[in-house]
């Protein structure tokens, strides 16, 4: 019965001891502020830039995070891309602040877009936002006057309706798609583009402590940032490699550096590292050029270019085939991104490097071919001719001599003595005539 007794009151301690400290555990938990997790973007706005802002907002999310900071500075990017970045942003269960920095920073083209989708929308001293006229959806290269102009009308569309729902001015966000129009920092400020600006991240989230904000769902939100720790959410190791090869002048000279590692194999079989290389090089190039919406047509004439190049090593065109295919590159290059965004143009002077130093190179590789070919080939025993030899017997005048390391019957044209250096003349089948050195 005691025992029964003891252990009824040490549950009811127990009891007593959580009931006591539940109360302060979730006043210290309701107190504490939630994270700001925070999104890097410098550069274009490619596919690999999506997957990393809906990463992080979907992460967010998760763990019921204070809410988005989104520190933009791009050029502009991809439009199919720029959709699928506002659509993550307009529908996200947590606030979303994009913030144009640091100061100087460019948010075009499709930055205008992502910046005006933000439930708040900043920017810092000398930073721009406009000129988001589109140029092209995905690479269609040169449009037609009708289809530029439904693009734009649908461009226009879009960015007032987002304009809208976000308490912006839409006339003003028009103006940016329809002619182009760039806005200071200030300017932008006026035209009730943006809600504040700010010099630092710290004065932004000391601005926007206690702002109310509206999500998706209809749920008004109380941003609690005073204090907020700030999480940096960087991108993985194979985004961040995927975003430097996602820039065309880099996914270019892979494409060309792998052309010629394979050729290079293909010239010369066997060397094994540059086929390797070659190949990992163009594969590469080529889903990056997939993921910047590249012309079809561009990609395919550079394969033909390679192809062709390819080929004059196993068919005697004298010269024919390399020259189509050096045509054939150079064209395709200067199809790739012909009329595509401005932040994704392909630099010219690189095309013409490269094109000189790609017919420089199959010119000192077809020229190594050829010597080759008009070299006497020398195999099997006929390698033997002219190769020095010891007597191993008397020569009267058959006897064994070695060379190279092998025992060989000759014989000599004189009597030769065991010991004695001998020169192969000839081969005759299995014999080999020779003569004192």
């Amino acid at each position: 019965m005691a025992n029964y007794l003891r252990k009824g009151l040490i549950i009811l301690f127990l009891l007593s001891l959580c009931l006591t400290l539940l109360p302060i555990a979730l006043a210290d938990t309701s107190g504490a502020p939630r994270v700001v997790y925070l999104l890097r973007v410098e550069g274009p706005i490619v596919p690999v830039v999506a997957d990393y802002v809906e990463e992080g907002i979907r992460t967010a999310e998760e763990r019921e995070a204070c809410c988005v900071l989104l520190e933009l500075s791009t050029p502009g990017g991809l439009y199919s891309t720029t959709q699928e970045i506002v659509e993550s942003i307009l529908n996200s269960r947590v606030p979303v602040i994009v913030y144009v920095s640091p100061a100087g920073a460019w948010a075009g083209s499709a930055g205008t877009f992502i910046t005006i989708s933000a439930h708040v929308a900043a920017m810092a001293p000398g930073s721009r936002i406009g000129a988001a006229h589109p140029v092209s959806v995905s690479g269609e290269g040169e449009l037609s006057d009708v289809q530029k102009q439904k693009i734009t009308q649908d461009a226009a569309a879009w960015v007032r309706s987002i304009a809208q729902m976000r308490g912006r001015d839409p006339l003003q966000a028009e103006m940016a798609v329809l002619e182009s129009k760039s806005f200071s920092d200030g300017e932008a400020m006026k035209a009730k583009l943006i809600d504040l600006g700010a010099t630092s991240r710290e004065e932004l989230l000391q601005q926007l402590h206690g702002r109310k904000v509206t999500l998706i769902d209809g749920r008004e939100v109380e941003l609690q940032l005073a204090g907020a720790p700030v999480k940096l959410v960087a991108m993985s190791q194979v985004q961040r490699l995927l975003f430097k090869i996602s820039e065309p002048n880099i996914a270019y000279l892979l494409m060309t550096v792998g052309s010629l590692g394979l050729l290079i194999e293909l010239y010369h079989p066997g060397a094994i590292f540059p086929g390797v290389a070659g190949g990992i090089s163009l594969l590469l190039g080529l889903y990056a050029l997939g993921s910047l919406d590249a012309q079809f047509g561009g990609v395919l004439l550079m394969l033909l270019g390679l192809c062709l190049l390819a080929a004059e090593a196993f068919v005697v065109s004298h010269g024919l085939l390399a020259g189509g295919g050096l045509v054939s590159f150079i064209l395709g290059s200067l199809m790739l991104f012909s009329g595509g965004p401005p932040a994704l143009r392909l630099s010219l002077s690189l095309v013409g490097v490269t094109a000189f130093s790609q017919a420089a190179f199959v010119a000192f590789l077809l020229g190594a071919v050829v010597k080759a070919q008009r070299r006497r080939a020398v195999t099997g025993q006929e390698s033997l001719q002219g190769a020095i030899g010891v007597a191993l017997t008397d020569l009267k005048p058959e006897g064994i001599i070695r060379v190279e390391g092998e025992r060989w019957k000759a014989e000599s044209l004189e009597p030769l003595e065991a010991g004695q250096k001998v020169v192969i003349i000839s081969v005759e089948g299995l014999k080999l005539k020779v003569k004192r050195v």
